[in-house]
């Protein structure tokens, strides 16, 4: 496969305060573009992030065939990049987009552009601790025609940021009683862009009321833990770790995966199974769960400190440095930067 690359004639590395880095607000100098049209994947190339034109037509805008994925790169401790198990994204990527009725990426244009564009925007690597290089790839309909159906265009993209901590504190989240956020039959597990426009109402009404995320419940009954609006939920419950099985409903983490495997390596039995919020709230009061926490690409690892439910706040045991959740996001960072060794084969170097 031949990628055109067309450098951007001074970089904007300069403009960005690698100190201050928050999250999703500042892109590196370049982004892949790739066109499918009739049925085949064409013009590839990496080129200086910019804005796209669009006609008000184009379908994705209207009937929303637009799926992405979420990954990272580090600053490895030898000073190269490393970017943790982007196969698996490039999977899960082709999983969506199978669901929306789009084509699939193949291997040589979502991995092999990846690799060109990271060596070309190598300096937008963070060194600093706790930051990182979030890549963003998507895909998008981009027929102009305002009818019901699968597009016969679409245009694939890969851009990076460079960011800081997603969440920078335990958080306090909210058990959701009332909205949905997937049901079964539905495209709950793909990393489509209306399932997360329409997790946002439920969201902000949490946010309103002092809670940082909200924890999802079974469309059907509402009487049992899914997933959190940009997470995997997961607790240790008589030590062990007990998470939802995955399904219509579940987006397949990669970051849920990892925990499950490390888990299973140290010994952990590991649960993927129905919980109920009456057994979870049951648990913290009775102290049979020890730890809750939210495990995705953007925050990796983080700890829930509060679950409210019916206008009662429960609070989960302080964090301490024995816990399962420290002890498993330290194993995850120190293979992701090199400093021990990666015997999983999960890292990926450019």
């Amino acid at each position: 496969m031949q990628i055109h690359i067309e450098p951007i004639s001074k970089s904007r590395i300069d403009q960005v305060d690698f100190d201050q880095l928050a999250f999703g607000r500042s892109f590196a100098d370049h982004m892949l573009v790739a066109e499918y049209a009739n049925g085949a994947w064409q013009s590839v190339k990496i080129q200086p992030y910019g804005p796209l034109e669009y006609q008000p037509a184009m379908m994705s805008l209207h009937y929303g065939q637009s799926i992405f994925e979420g990954m990272k790169g580090y600053r490895g401790k030898d000073g190269s990049i490393q970017v943790f198990r982007p196969e698996e994204n490039w999977k899960r990527f082709n999983k969506s987009a199978y669901r929306m009725c789009m084509p699939e990426v193949p291997e040589e244009i979502f991995l092999g552009g990846l690799r060109e564009l990271l060596k070309l925007d190598q300096a937008w690597v963070p060194a600093k601790e706790g930051c990182s290089l979030y890549i963003r790839p998507f895909m998008f309909a981009t027929d102009e025609y305002v009818g019901v159906t699968p597009s016969t265009t679409y245009k694939f993209i890969i851009f990076n940021c460079p960011v800081g901590s997603y969440y920078s504190k335990p958080l306090r989240v909210r058990v959701e009683t009332e909205y949905i956020r997937a049901a079964k039959g539905g495209v709950g597990f793909a990393k489509n862009a209306g399932n997360y426009g329409g997790s946002l109402f439920a969201t902000q009404n949490a946010n309103k009321d002092g809670y940082d995320q909200i924890i999802w419940t079974d469309a059907a009954t509402h009487q049992y833990v899914e997933e959190a609006g940009t997470m995997n939920l997961m607790f240790v419950i008589n030590g062990a770790l007990v998470t939802a099985a995955t399904g219509d409903t579940i987006l397949d983490g990669v970051t849920r995966k990892s925990v499950m495997q490390i888990a299973q390596d140290w010994g952990m039995e590991v649960q993927e199974r129905q919980l109920a919020v009456k057994e979870l709230i049951e648990g913290i009061q009775n102290g049979s769960v020890t730890e809750a926490f939210g495990a995705g690409t953007a925050a990796v690892i983080a700890p829930i400190a509060t679950i409210g439910f019916e206008g009662k706040d429960y609070e989960l045991p302080e964090r301490k440095d024995s816990d399962f959740s420290v002890r498993v996001y330290n194993e995850i960072n120190q293979i992701r930067l090199g400093e021990i060794s990666d015997t999983r084969n999960w890292v990926w170097k450019v």
